[in-house]
């Protein structure tokens, strides 16, 4: 396999740029925000979009009604909007059916969602599959509504039309797959949602000439990822690494959560970036994002899940401090850089067979010692070749050779090139 080109995303000010961007618009698992945000994903990397009808059949579920909505408030007897849509569509719960009422406010007290232990913020809810309405307000907000009458108004649509999700997709030299998944569902969150689709699209605009074919999934949480895999079962075996990445841009520390299978290439080229920094490495769970759908056991993908710190992990999680103040350029580069350096491995890992395998071939008459001289790491790159070497039995990868070693991955491939190019190893068919 020849190695990845150098890759050439956008920055992390541009991926910031691209966060607020797309913050303002309301999203939900159907709607014109899903289309509004592939569309401006669209103008920086060609994204292919399906829709999917009200009523069709997925696996156990059926693609819902599409939910728009284009104002809502709750006014004060003085006709002032204390609960407002257009300041943000938090303030809504998503997927409210139409209202249209006066109500006093112990009326419409059962239908306000606040967050107790933090008063000033707004939360984010939801109710996809039952048909009720609400308002998200801060506890602050509620404490000083007086008792009303309260106009309450929801201008919104839940009728029969379409979900919608967007692929992108990058040609290798093989048809085996690397999956890449983000949902596009949660309204104004910066980091659980918008950081990860940033991310993901720098590391789109990098892939020059991979080996395997990458495919980028942005789609609705749950649902979305059921659909996809519904309409590509037949062809969902094709997919040999992957994962799903979301909240991306906090200060945090790396989280990389395991595939169902445990062991995957993908798990180990994670765990293997990341073992020289801090990080938290966890075990699969039946919980999560999309990584549970992929993981299904009668798909059982090689899907892991890549985040900052986890969902539901920092206090700003799903609540109006989720914002483009909350998520860091410098932290997405960092996203990006170990996703970039993840890809690099499972592009480059390869079995090799050692062609003089009895005894130790004599490097220093074919140049290989003596091209060292003068290298920093001149004692590191000598012990590489000399592990290759002694594990290029057809065995094990470049991959095994680098856990085993304990030496960067980077440093066995460097040798595995130098010893291939001298004649003494020759790569294995896949």
């Amino acid at each position: 396999m020849k190695p990845m080109k150098p890759m050439k995303p956008m920055n992390g000010q541009e991926m910031h740029d691209l966060v607020r961007r797309l913050y303002p618009l309301c999203r939900s698992i159907t709607g014109d925000g899903v289309r509004q945000t592939l569309e401006i994903i669209g103008e920086s990397i060609p994204i292919q979009v399906s829709e999917v009808a009200t009523g069709t059949p997925v696996l156990d579920w059926i693609v819902p009604r599409e939910w728009n909505i284009r104002d809502a408030y709750v006014k004060d007897p003085h006709g002032a909007r204390v609960i407002d849509f257009q300041a943000s569509n938090l303030h809504v719960v998503g997927y409210s059916v139409p209202v249209s009422a006066t109500m006093t406010l112990d009326e419409l007290r059962g239908h306000l969602h606040t967050l107790p232990d933090q008063p000033s913020l707004v939360p984010y809810r939801t109710s996809y599959y039952a048909e009720t309405w609400g308002f998200c307000v801060s506890a602050d907000t509620l404490a000083a509504m007086g008792p009303g009458p309260y106009e309450v108004m929801i201008d919104s649509t839940l009728a029969d039309g379409h979900l919608t999700y967007g692929e992108h997709v990058v040609p290798g030299e093989s048809s085996d797959e690397v999956l890449i998944s983000c949902h596009v569902c949660h309204p104004s969150l910066a980091n659980d949602n918008m950081a990860g689709v940033a991310v993901a699209v720098a590391l789109a605009q990098g892939l020059v000439d991979p080996h395997y074919t990458y495919r980028f999934i942005f789609a609705p949480g749950t649902i979305g990822a059921i659909t996809w895999l519904a309409r590509n079962r037949d062809r969902a075996d094709r997919v040999k690494h992957g994962f799903t990445l979301a909240c991306a841009g906090d200060r945090g520390d790396i989280t990389y959560k395991r595939s169902r299978r445990g062991d995957a290439p993908v798990d180990r080229a994670f765990e293997h970036v990341l073992k020289d920094r801090a990080h938290t490495v966890l075990d699969f769970s039946p919980y999560g994002y999309d990584e549970r759908q992929y993981c299904s056991p009668g798909f059982n993908l090689p899907v892991g899940s890549l985040t900052r710190t986890p969902y539901a992990g920092y206090p700003e999680y799903h609540t109006s401090a989720d914002d483009p103040d909350f998520v860091s350029a410098e932290a997405m580069e960092d996203t990006l850089d170990t996703c970039r350096r993840a890809l690099q491995i499972l592009e480059s890992d390869r079995r090799l067979q050692n062609l003089s395998p009895y005894g130790e071939p004599q490097l220093g008459r074919r140049g290989l010692y003596g091209s060292l001289g003068g290298r920093s790491d001149t004692k590191q790159a000598q012990m590489a070749m000399l592990w290759v070497l002694n594990l290029s039995d057809g065995d094990h990868s470049l991959l095994d050779i680098a856990e085993r070693s304990g030496l960067p991955f980077d440093a066995v491939a460097e040798a595995a090139v130098a010893l291939q190019t001298a004649g003494l190893v020759k790569e294995l068919p896949e």
